[in-house]
């Protein structure tokens, strides 16, 4: 963090049940020169990588379907997503914690993956940078039946 237009002056731990949230004190230099008072709560949960697995022979993609509580709170009626394959990185680089996803989740052992991008999905509130990656997949590749795991 190397930001002179910005000086933490606090962090307090609000939560870290499921992830962290932390409620961070700062001050921010404005265009002016002032400096101004300013709070906000973040939401570290690490990063991610998240994949995109094709099939141009089939003209195909995989997707994934998972409840997710946040979406069901904010009017999904039944809290169900349609995705793309991802997860977090916890202790592995992005390419290979996409590999083991994609097997985990899909059951297809991709060989390799394509790097797009990498974003902050939700710079507002939330810490977490994710990774994308697209693969081509083929019917040969499946060597489980995926599915996740049970949660």
């Amino acid at each position: 963090m190397s930001n002179s237009k910005v000086k933490i002056t606090s962090v307090e731990k609000l939560s870290d049940n499921w992830y962290q949230l932390d409620k961070v004190n700062f001050e921010y230099q404005l265009k002016t020169g002032k400096w101004q008072s300013q709070s906000r709560e973040c939401y570290d949960r690490g990063d991610g990588a998240a994949i995109l697995l094709y099939n141009l022979a089939k003209k195909t993609v995989i997707l994934t379907k998972q409840f997710r509580m946040p979406t069901y709170l904010n009017e999904n009626l039944d809290g169900m997503m349609i995705e793309v394959c991802a997860g977090l990185l916890d202790a592995d680089d992005a390419l290979t914690c996409i590999k083991k996803e994609a097997e985990e989740e899909t059951g297809f052992k991709i060989n390799n993956p394509t790097k797009l991008f990498e974003i902050y999905s939700t710079p507002g509130a939330v810490t977490e940078k994710i990774h994308y990656f697209i693969a081509e997949y083929s019917d040969e590749m499946k060597v489980n039946e995926g599915g996740g795991l049970e949660e």
